[in-house]
């Protein structure tokens, strides 16, 4: 279906600059969510009556949900108004989070957060269409996507600081409450400087490829979930692996006989955009895995308090704060291999000095891991990001950008699920983290290492370059 886009609107490089930090300001609420829960979990547990599984269907039921459904609201975008959807998802994700402040148990909690989940993929994925749109300079737009990618580690790594602060002064309820005023203030932002804009083109919506995914995304994170409890080979854990494969085998076959499919398998014949989709879920897997198993670690089994669990992570943030615009700087003037390296190594050497975590392990030595943790994560955000969208034409960008978007969703989503697999429950302590979910950080830093290498030599460009011809 085709129809008339409005005209490209010229913008001040000010105007540009204010509709980027209003773009910013949804993907931090969003990206944080995904991680500000992470430190109010066991005082969620004690007050809901939660086990282990509970607190994973918590974070996962945000991360499932979005990103069944970011690719949707990409192409809804594109479709029906940038701006418009955007504001639609900003106040749904608004009302949900109230709602979640208000659970009065765990169920209904799991149901906000899916609510939450909903307003919030409508936002990543068309705020990128929009900046794409907004700054049409190839270095002008690398820069832009570069704050854009730092503000995903930026806020993914604040999050168990500022949720711990929190949890300690007001309660766990009100890690909710602000995500309340911020959207607020982005929906009045974005009437007041977000021109309206739509695809040339628009694509059609492809609901069996959106069962499919959500058959996909659901039945693997629920068997993996659940495994621990109910046996690896129960006749429901199998029975649900198997329908992961039987609705993975179904879409591979289907989405590539549709005109406008909800994934474009075409894109991975891109061999970087395919490797900045591998890597975003290897990098993301190792972040919620190193987010949810830390919280056990320095609250159940060091017996701190919520703030001073999130206070100890805070040279993880300062790194990612410090690092993550620079990145993107990097990104924009030698390509995304340095920072590739860089957070490969980053995170794999932090998972090394993860297993040597104890209950007296020392102060620094818990410094030194989040330090390094904190540099791998912090540079590895902006490569994703850019080299997803680089090439892509304008109109494909908000498809572009929702899957490296998803990919950063399903990584969180299996971390949590697999590393809630290795948790150990003991009689003194409750929940602790096993050996075997800081062994599996380190084999995510070290795909990360290796597909930054292999994806982004000259052989990898190439094929980069054939699919932008093939697409133009």
């Amino acid at each position: 279906m085709s129809v008339t886009a409005p005209p490209a609107v010229e913008l001040s490089h000010r105007r540009r600059m204010a509709v980027l930090a209003t773009c910013c300001m949804s993907l931090f609420i969003v990206s944080l969510d995904s991680t500000v829960v992470n430190v109010a979990l066991p005082t969620m547990r004690r007050d809901l009556d939660a086990g282990v599984s509970g607190m994973q269907w918590t974070i996962d039921a945000y991360t499932l949900v979005l990103a069944s459904l970011l690719m949707l609201g990409g192409s809804t975008g594109d479709r029906l108004g940038r701006k418009r959807i955007f504001q639609v998802g900003l106040v749904i994700f608004g009302t949900a989070s109230l709602l979640c402040s208000l659970a009065p148990s765990l169920g209904w909690l799991v149901v906000f957060r899916m609510l939450q989940a909903v307003g919030g993929s409508m936002l990543n994925p068309v705020a990128m269409s929009i900046i794409t749109n907004t700054f049409t300079g190839r270095a002008e737009r690398a820069r832009a996507i570069g704050i854009w990618g730092g503000v995903v580690g930026f806020s993914q790594a604040l999050g168990p600081l500022i949720g711990g602060g929190i949890v300690d002064s007001i309660g766990w309820r009100a890690i909710f409450w602000l995500n309340v005023p911020v959207t607020l203030i982005a929906v009045i932002l974005t009437g007041l400087l977000v021109p309206e804009s739509r695809a040339a083109r628009t694509r059609r919506v492809d609901p069996v490829g959106q069962v499919l995914v959500i058959i996909i995304l659901g039945s693997v994170t629920y068997a993996i979930i659940e495994g621990p409890a109910h046996g690896w080979l129960s006749p429901e854990i199998l029975g649900f692996f198997a329908i992961f494969v039987a609705a993975l085998i179904g879409l591979l076959i289907y989405e590539p006989r549709r005109t406008d499919p909800l994934i474009e398998l075409g894109f991975f014949r891109s061999v970087p955009f395919a490797g900045a989709t591998l890597i975003a879920i290897s990098a993301f897997a190792g972040m919620s895995s190193f987010v949810f198993l830390n919280v056990l670690y320095l609250q159940n089994l060091r017996g701190m308090s919520a703030f001073d669990a999130g206070l100890h992570t805070l040279p993880m943030a300062v790194m990612t704060v410090i690092l993550a615009p620079l990145s993107g700087r990097l990104v924009g003037a030698r390509g995304p291999r340095p920072s590739l390296l860089v957070a490969g190594i980053g995170i794999t050497v932090a998972g090394c000095l993860l297993t040597l975590l104890d209950v007296n392990t020392p102060t620094w030595q818990l410094v030194l891991t989040y330090f390094v943790f904190g540099i791998g994560f912090g540079v590895v955000n902006a490569p994703i990001t850019n080299t997803a969208v680089s090439g892509m034409p304008r109109a494909m960008a908000g498809v572009a950008a929702a899957t490296a978007s998803t990919s950063r969703q399903i990584g969180s989503s299996l971390g949590v699920a697999l590393s809630g697999a290795t948790v150990l429950q003991t009689a003194l302590h409750g929940p602790v983290p096993g050996r075997g979910g800081w062994f599996m950080i380190i084999g995510c830093g070290v795909l990360v290492l290796v597909l930054g290498l292999v994806t982004s030599g000259r052989w990898a460009r190439a094929s980069a370059d054939r699919l932008a011809d093939q697409l133009d």
